[in-house]
């Protein structure tokens, strides 16, 4: 008699890291329930992975009945990172991490793994980090066995976002202006190291309310990372003009004022300017966690797969 196969809902599972766990999972025999918003043309792609696809959205809680009976583990990724309405950080990160976590109640799922941010370690906050920070809380106080995962940048051969969008502000100009110094520290993260971890607690059948951080075993300044990055992608030769933050600042707030779009706004300036040096430690004695360094896999990422 073939033995059951471990259900695990992954939400946000069409980004960088969702999409590789959908596909790893499923190759380690797990059944894959997906949930994704209706009309997201990432799924074909993944549909030859999953054959259990649920449409919904984790702000609407109507959506989402039933989403997790028969799920013993959820991995919540489900996020908006950069919007133009701040008002989308409350009705997606919080409300919807709400929603979710109420389902997995009732459904009696015994680990939901929560993704969060290094950004909530900021001391200079941002209304992401802050959604980020109440998720965390309301996690910790809904009564569903948890644990919390912090990544840091994450990069890999597609994706993350911010990745993403950190690159094509480098390739923009030919004389590149970068916010303040560049002194910040980072600890960029391998997307497959990621992928890694997270299906080790997916192994897990309990949460047990640790918070790890998963981080890259490398630390880098954002400047380093940024020349790193053209010289990988064969850019090496343009220069930077370094702009005072307060002068950033201000342009971001006028920005906002005065136009829908700004190029320009307080979470870029924020995210280039902090520290996130997190400590990978407990990942690795824990979970066996890599923490590949920077100058090791960041050349596996280019040339870039769009």
């Amino acid at each position: 008699m073939s033995q059951e196969k471990t259900t695990i809902l992954i939400t946000g599972g069409t980004g960088a890291i969702g999409s590789t766990l959908v596909r790893r999972l499923s190759e380690l025999d797990f059944q894959v329930r997906l949930l994704a918003l209706p009309g997201d043309a990432a799924v074909k792609t993944l549909s030859a992975y999953s054959s259990d696809i649920r449409y919904g959205d984790i702000s609407d809680k109507a959506s989402l009945s039933g989403i997790c009976n028969g799920v013993s583990a959820v991995l919540h990724m489900a996020a908006i990172i950069l919007t133009d309405n701040d008002e989308d950080y409350d009705r997606i990160n919080i409300r919807g991490t709400r929603n979710i976590l109420d389902e997995a109640r009732e459904s009696g799922v015994t680990h939901f793994i929560h993704i969060s941010s290094a950004s909530v370690v900021y001391p200079r906050t941002t209304p992401y980090s802050l959604s980020k920070r109440v998720c965390e809380r309301l996690v910790r106080d809904s009564g569903v066995h948890y644990t919390i995962v912090r990544p840091t940048l994450v990069y890999g051969k597609k994706g993350g976002q911010e990745f993403d969008i950190f690159l094509s502000n480098l390739k923009k100009y030919p004389v590149i202006p970068f916010i303040g110094k560049g002194n910040a520290v980072k600890r960029p993260v391998y997307v497959e190291d990621i992928a890694d971890g997270l299906i080790t607690l997916a192994k897990k059948s309990v949460g047990d309310g640790n918070v790890y951080n998963f981080s890259g075993g490398e630390a880098i300044s954002m400047i380093h990372f940024a020349k790193l990055c053209l010289f990988l992608m064969d850019s090496r030769y343009q220069t930077f003009i370094h702009v005072p933050v307060w002068i950033c600042s201000l342009a971001s707030f006028i920005m906002k004022k005065v136009m829908k779009y700004p190029p320009l706004r307080w979470n870029m300036i924020a995210g280039v300017t902090q520290d996130a040096d997190l400590d990978p430690s407990d990942a690795i004695r824990d979970l066996q966690f890599k923490a590949s360094g920077v100058t090791e896999t960041l050349p596996r990422c280019f040339p870039r797969t769009t």
